[in-house]
């Protein structure tokens, strides 16, 4: 088997060593060529061009969520198709959620171990995704589509990400304690939490008016905080199409009551209540808004948009796992 692996350097919870000692041991059951990123979008590049090769079968992403999300992009860049490698990840972000969410170990010596014998027994699974685009007619028209593979947010949370980002570049270390700081600090600092920017609208249904946040889930848990999984959506899986959780509503004691829901939540039951509006396996949907909101796909802010068109794709990617 001939192979990429695509390398974070910068990944959060790999040193250098470990690294080294992973790369051994996928060289030795495989021909690897290991490629390190250099800049923003490198591992995108890298996946596209494993896609356009007769010459490679399998590309690994040993990275966070963000590497994830470049490799497939450019493993995508013109579809999904059969004639794809297929896709493996060793985590080596903060949180990893899509890796955690295909069952693998939240370490990375334990996923190359069970990647490893995925390999000796042909064990795959192909899984769906979700694609977001710009809407004709609105001034996103032109923003180019984008995967992901396990959330988007549009709003509220999408606001907290980019706080956290910020955070991050001023040399904030990745906690879960930043994360809720910026949690609060974008509640109270949220001009749309009374009322509603947000519309959904889908074929065949009502408009969906008046949401404060909208959750786009590809997969459940939504996220993790610590080893504690939260289930935003608990109906989403890599099996169908793509879940929503919507709230009309977010005074002090709603955000309150709800923001315990998730933080109890299992995958039998996420936040429910009647500003809360959980929508299951969507195939085609658009999000307005009324005014700039922020938005984030995988954990990683995109800047402001006005409207977003969401596919939910059905068995688009091959995995290893």
């Amino acid at each position: 088997m001939r192979a990429l692996l695509v390398v974070n350097p910068a990944a959060t919870t790999t040193s250098a060593r470990t690294r080294d000692v992973l790369i051994h041991a996928l060289a030795s059951e495989m021909k690897l060529e290991a490629v390190t990123t250099e800049y923003r979008g490198h591992a995108k590049d890298l996946g596209r061009r494993a896609a356009e090769s007769s010459d490679i079968d399998l590309v690994v992403a040993l990275g966070g969520d963000g590497t994830v999300n470049e490799v497939v992009n450019g493993l995508l860049h013109n579809g999904p198709s059969p004639e794809l490698p297929e896709f493996a990840v060793v985590p080596g972000g903060s949180t990893n959620v899509f890796a955690r969410a295909l069952g693998l170990p939240n370490d990375a010596v334990e996923s190359t171990g069970v990647i490893l014998d995925a390999l000796r027994e042909n064990r795959s699974r192909t899984v769906s995704l979700g694609l977001a685009s710009g809407v004709a007619g609105s001034i996103d028209e032109g923003v180019p589509e984008r995967w992901f593979t396990f959330c988007a947010g549009f709003g509220f949370d999408a606001g907290v990400v980019g706080r956290v980002e910020q955070q991050r570049e001023r040399g904030k270390r990745s906690t879960h304690a930043l994360y809720l700081r910026q949690v609060a600090r974008q509640f109270f600092g949220e001009p749309h939490r009374r009322h509603g920017q947000i519309t959904l609208e889908r074929p065949g249904a009502e408009p969906v008016e008046d949401l404060v946040l909208s959750i786009v889930c590809n997969t459940s848990p939504y996220t993790y905080l610590g080893n504690r999984p939260l289930y935003a959506s608990p109906e989403a899986s890599f099996e169908a199409a793509l879940d929503v959780l919507a709230l009309t509503k977010m005074t002090t004691p709603s955000a309150t009551r709800y923001a315990t829901q998730l933080l109890t939540s299992t995958p039998d039951r996420g936040p429910h209540g009647k500003h809360a509006v959980s929508l299951h396996d969507l195939t085609d949907f658009t999000l307005h808004s009324k005014a700039p909101l922020p938005f984030q796909m995988d954990g990683d802010h995109l800047g402001l948009r006005t409207s977003v068109a969401f596919t939910g794709v059905r068995r688009a990617l091959r995995v290893i796992v």
